[in-house]
């Protein structure tokens, strides 16, 4: 059998960007006491998760606490500051409830402003838009974005959930790289290493960052007979590696040649760090082949 490489120790974050882990932790559902936040930050940490991934609309119920994880992460680099120094620290914005998306300047400028005082920093190493707005002119976003480099408010920029017509239409009007796209890709959502997102992302160095690269749960907790033929051929590399099917999963993503990093959601300590366990699972193709052949529900041409 052909051999895929292990995981690298470290990858940059897009072109001449600094090392960060391959896995990355993320808190769209950060919630309780800042100590219960530090326990899961200092698991993250110590497990060599280094890349730090939430956003202002984390926390947000529906009703009020707009930006509740960015304050709870924030109280917690506040109590213990050398923490910050141990992190690449990613956050997002652009998206204003009640509304869908604003990418307006005015209101993009306000965004990363208030992002940095309740993250507690004086600066963002990574600020991702979340989401499209399709209302708004990249090139007014391309400017707010430029203005916050230049003030020193972030050092690099990413985006999320764009299509590759649109992050190559933000590009455009960027005098300064993009780092980061953020799509959602699991061994359940396949479509991005066919519909060209991954092949954009190498071409222009961009680092995948993947969220919900479990599959919101459906790969530990098989629905249906696809997730169940997804889970099987992952549990075959799990089983004999000693690891869990979630491991094993983050592994899969892993092994791509463009370097993606899957941000881990648990809020569970001994999940973190069970997760770290992915960087000595190491693919063959076949292996690699028959998950994508269970994901896709069809033999390749």
């Amino acid at each position: 059998m052909s051999d895929l490489p292990f995981p690298p120790a470290t990858l940059p974050l897009g072109p001449g960007g600094p090392p960060v882990s391959p896995l990355a932790w993320g808190m769209w559902r950060l919630a309780g006491s800042r100590e219960e936040a530090a326990v899961l930050v200092h698991a993250a940490l110590d497990a060599g998760l280094t890349l730090l991934d939430t956003a202002d609309i984390y926390g947000f119920d529906g009703r009020d606490g707009f930006g509740n994880a960015e304050v709870l992460l924030g109280e917690v680099l506040a109590a213990d500051p050398g923490l910050r120094t141990r992190m690449v620290l990613a956050t997002k914005g652009g998206i204003r409830p009640p509304l869908p998306y604003d990418q307006s300047g005015a209101y993009l400028a306000r965004a990363i402003d208030a992002s940095l005082r309740r993250l507690r920093v004086e600066r963002i190493d990574l600020y991702q838009i979340h989401r499209p707005d399709i209302l708004a002119h990249p090139q007014e976003v391309a400017r707010t974005l430029e203005e916050a480099v230049a003030a020193g408010k972030i050092d690099r920029l990413g985006v999320s959930n764009f299509t590759p017509a649109q992050i190559e239409t933000l590009k455009h009007f960027l005098t300064v790289p993009l780092a980061t796209t953020q799509p959602e890709i699991s061994p359940l959502r396949i479509d991005c290493f066919e519909n060209g997102e991954l092949d954009q992302a190498l071409r222009l160095g961009l680092r995948p960052l993947a969220w919900s690269p479990l599959g919101g749960g459906r790969l530990i907790d098989p629905e249906d007979e696809r997730d169940r033929a997804v889970a099987a051929a992952l549990d075959e590399v799990a089983q004999a590696h000693g690891v869990a099917r979630s491991v094993a999963a983050l592994s899969w993503l892993m092994a791509h040649p463009a370097g993606i990093i899957p941000i881990v959601g648990s809020q569970k300590a001994e999940r973190i760090r069970e997760a770290a366990e992915a960087l000595r699972v190491r693919w063959t193709r076949e292996q690699w082949y028959a998950v994508l052949v269970a994901a896709r529900g069809e033999k390749l041409p």
